[in-house]
């Protein structure tokens, strides 16, 4: 029960952050979800789009998300000065990997979500893709893993050092607190997302993970903050 409160007073203390994050993001989606139903122009400049992540499938989504989740928010902190000198290459190398992956892994999941509900954007289908998304591939999969990984980042890639591996109550704490930041603003995000045609889940995702990271990124540091007040406090030579 602490480790929930922990985690919940965590994320009210970033709440202002969240929100801003929140309309950005659900603005921007029921923006394009609009223009594509009413915009012919719009809608065929998104087809094209559509047309080339069917062409390319995973590799498409691998490298979009790639660029979007990893490469675009660390070049962000790197202009905002929020990378360690000595980590550049690491963090670089780390972003664009696990994005690149997880591209990978959410067009998987999009596939097996469609699958399993259909392609139709009836509310009773986007309410059970949601529900799954959320509340089953988040809890046992997404926010666990990135926790752990995260947390290998902040610990300079080192296993041991790993404090999530080690306290299992700082694993819950980790976990819920990535749960409830992505509640907050992700159930409105997917519910568009979902609603959108197969093809263009993944290039919407990539657009709303994108806003996403950067406005968290820049308006409160994230991880990184938290790895930086750790070295700062407890100062060690780098690895």
């Amino acid at each position: 029960m602490n480790g929930v409160l922990t985690a919940w007073r965590r994320c009210l203390r970033s709440l202002r952050t969240n929100l801003l994050a929140g309309l950005i993001i659900w603005s921007l989606g029921i923006m394009i979800y609009l223009l594509y139903g009413y915009s012919i122009l719009f809608q065929h400049y998104l087809d094209q789009i559509a047309e080339l992540k069917k062409d390319f499938g995973y590799l498409y989504s691998a490298f979009s998300t790639g660029l979007f989740g990893g490469l675009i928010p660390f070049l962000a902190l790197l202009t905002k000065g929020r990378i360690p000198k000595e980590r550049k290459t690491q963090w670089f190398c780390f972003f664009l990997l696990f994005w690149s992956i997880k591209g990978v892994e959410v067009d998987a999941f999009y596939r097996l979500q469609s699958f399993c509900f259909g392609e139709s954007a009836e509310f009773k289908v986007v309410l059970c893709k949601v529900v799954v998304d959320q509340f089953l591939y988040c809890v046992i999969w997404s926010a666990p893993v990135t926790a752990i990984l995260y947390g290998w980042k902040d610990s300079a890639f080192k296993w041991s050092d790993v404090v999530v591996l080690k306290d299992p109550r700082k694993m819950t704490i980790e976990t819920l607190f990535l749960l409830f930041s992505t509640w907050m603003i992700w159930i409105p995000a997917v519910a568009i997302i979902y609603s959108m045609p197969e093809n263009l889940q993944i290039p919407l995702f990539n657009l709303t993970l994108c806003f996403f990271v950067l406005v968290i990124t820049i308006a409160d540091g994230g991880v990184e903050q938290r790895w930086r007040d750790r070295r700062d406090s407890n100062p060690r030579p780098p690895a």
